[in-house]
């Protein structure tokens, strides 16, 4: 039997446009949670001000009530990875690292971003760790143009954090197709070699969500079928933008103005700010 893929979602500059309005509040949304991010606050605390913020601008936070999942963000504290569950009971202590994954829909478009934020005063390895893995999205980013492959992404994503301290990259996630749904194909590998998978086109949206660990890279989900740990206990890191292939090369979609010089630096093409 042949097994057949659904084919890639392609955008038009359009439709492009409408999901950049869907990441500017998504962007909003992790701006107001980086900024109450602080000892003493809890992440249900921090899952209002995102949902808040969404609701306010007409949208619909994409995560609420996603296979029942009951945030408006996924709120990841230290050995958490990803999806971890808001709640009254998680108050952050000072030196904790929160990583916050939070989704909007706007007019049946979707957003998705990522931040790991620090409470209080950093550590500097979780510093070093955060920076590396923010970075080696970018250099994935940087391979979304015309003509590419979908594993220059992973490659470029995995190369950069293997050469920048090592620190674990986990493979049992990674980036999506975003558009009229939250998950899409086809799924981004966050390591690989180069010169494999589809073939990168305009119009393209996907998703770079790298993850780090301060040790191993092996995972487990607990027993609320939700928050992925690290095995080992160690620390980890997510950063997350959604991202647009144009003619002229990666559209940002969920940048955040904080991001403006990064973008310019990069040669990206400008998301309307």
């Amino acid at each position: 039997m042949i097994r057949r893929t659904e084919p890639v979602q392609l955008k038009t500059p359009e439709q492009i446009e409408l999901m950049r309005g869907a990441g500017r509040i998504v962007a909003r949304a992790l701006d107001a949670v980086r900024d109450a991010v602080r000892p003493g606050v809890s992440t249900l605390e921090l899952d209002a001000v995102a949902e808040k913020i969404i609701r306010d601008a007409g949208a619909v936070p994409s995560f609420k009530g996603y296979y029942g999942f009951p945030g408006s963000i996924c709120a990841s504290v230290n050995e958490q990875v990803v999806h971890g569950i808001p709640s009254a009971e998680s108050v952050l202590s000072d030196g904790d690292i929160v990583s916050v994954d939070c989704g909007a829909i706007l007019d049946g478009w979707h957003g998705d971003s990522a931040i790991t934020v620090v409470a209080g005063t950093p550590r500097e390895e979780d510093l070093r760790m955060m920076a590396v893995c923010e970075e080696s999205m970018w250099q994935g980013i940087a391979q979304m143009r015309v003509g590419g492959r979908l594993s220059d992404i992973s490659h470029a994503i995995g190369t950069y954090i293997a050469d920048n301290g090592g620190y674990g990259n986990v493979r049992e996630y990674g980036g999506h197709g975003i558009g009229t749904e939250m998950h899409m194909d086809p799924h981004v590998l966050n390591y690989g070699r180069k010169g494999r998978g589809v073939k990168l086109v305009e119009g393209m949206c996907l998703a770079i969500e790298p993850m780090t660990t301060m040790r191993g890279h092996d995972v487990i989900t607990l027993d609320d079928d939700w928050t992925v740990v690290t095995r080992d206990g160690g620390r980890a890191a997510h950063f997350e933008h959604s991202v647009a292939i144009t003619a002229g090369g990666p559209m940002v979609l969920t940048a955040r103005e904080e991001n403006c010089d990064k973008v310019a630096d990069m040669g990206f093409v400008q998301p309307s700010w």
